[in-house]
């Protein structure tokens, strides 16, 4: 049975210099993370244009988990918590594996990619917006099945399943590695055959994007994903005080953060899209706000 946060200790006891700035960090991180993450998903959902596109689907199925990837840290990070079996002060995985649904999603998202540069004709009449918009939504539904199923038989049994779905995301990550080694090699070569045009550079853009979003992305879990199968295969590995102290942990969760920004950084569109749909509008009642009070002060004068 979950315990609610007010009867959780806290991750660190700020007996050291360093509890403060893990502690402060993770403040830091959630609402960023948050914050940036939530802003693509506002950008996309209120850009019709957007919203029309494929690769804008996945984008914004990423960014939403990863805006719950940010706000779950407000409890992995402040709190004593730590996922397992047994587990401490533990959610089931259900805060963790946010980051399992992007890992879907990328794979989805490249085999996308794929069929739209190497097979256009076969991706525009049968890709369309109600598949993709399935696919994410299966990305979920199966993720949190599995969750379901694992909080309601054995301890023992569920953690055998915990250990096989360990072994099925190695398997997923292979996947990803190989689909973006060919995806690059396959699409250079298709897209340099093909002449000028907007489509071309929809393509380049969302190619880049996705590559250096993996590239990324395995960077960052490489860490995780190691320890885990050694402490799988040997008993042993490094292990931590809770999921605020996991390096490692900490580590994957920044892709909350580095996925949304990277996303913004190789789309003029989106980028434009989220500037005018949320910040434009938060800085501009930040200068217009004194003027307003101003022009009250000389009316009363």
């Amino acid at each position: 049975m979950l315990t609610f946060n007010l009867t959780v200790p806290l991750s660190v006891d700020f007996s050291r210099p360093e509890d403060y700035l893990i502690f402060i960090f993770h403040i830091l991180f959630a609402t960023g993370s948050a914050l940036l993450a939530g802003s693509v998903v506002i950008g996309i959902m209120s850009t019709k244009a957007l919203r029309s596109q494929n690769r804008f689907i996945f984008m914004l199925n990423t960014s939403i988990s990863d805006t719950l990837t940010g706000c779950s840290v407000f409890y992995l990070g402040l709190f004593d918590v730590q996922e397992g079996y047994p587990s401490r002060n533990g959610t089931y995985y259900i805060l963790p594996s946010f980051l399992g649904v992007n890992v879907l999603t990328f794979v989805f998202a490249q085999f996308d990619r794929y069929l739209a540069v190497c097979h256009p004709f076969f991706y525009k009449r049968h890709i369309t917006r109600g598949v993709v918009i399935g696919v994410c939504a299966l990305c979920w539904i199966y993720t949190y099945s599995i969750l379901t199923v694992q909080s309601v038989v054995p301890v023992a049994f569920a953690a055998q399943m915990n250990a096989f779905g360990v072994i099925v995301l190695q398997v997923i990550v292979a996947i990803k590695v190989l689909m973006t080694i060919k995806l690059y090699m396959i699409a250079r070569h298709q897209l340099s055959r093909e002449p000028p045009s907007s489509d071309k550079e929809n393509k380049k853009e969302s190619l880049r994007i996705i590559v250096f979003v993996v590239i990324c992305f395995l960077i960052l879990w490489a860490p995780s994903f190691v320890n885990i199968s050694v402490k799988y295969v040997t008993k042993n590995g490094v292990r931590f005080k809770n999921e605020a102290t996991n390096l490692f942990a900490i580590m994957a969760r920044f892709n909350a953060l580095s996925t949304p920004a990277l996303y913004i950084w190789g789309s003029p569109a989106l980028r434009a899209a989220v500037w005018n749909s949320v910040w434009s509008k938060i800085f501009k009642r930040r200068t217009t706000r004194p003027t307003s009070v101003s022009t009250v002060v000389r009316k009363s004068m």
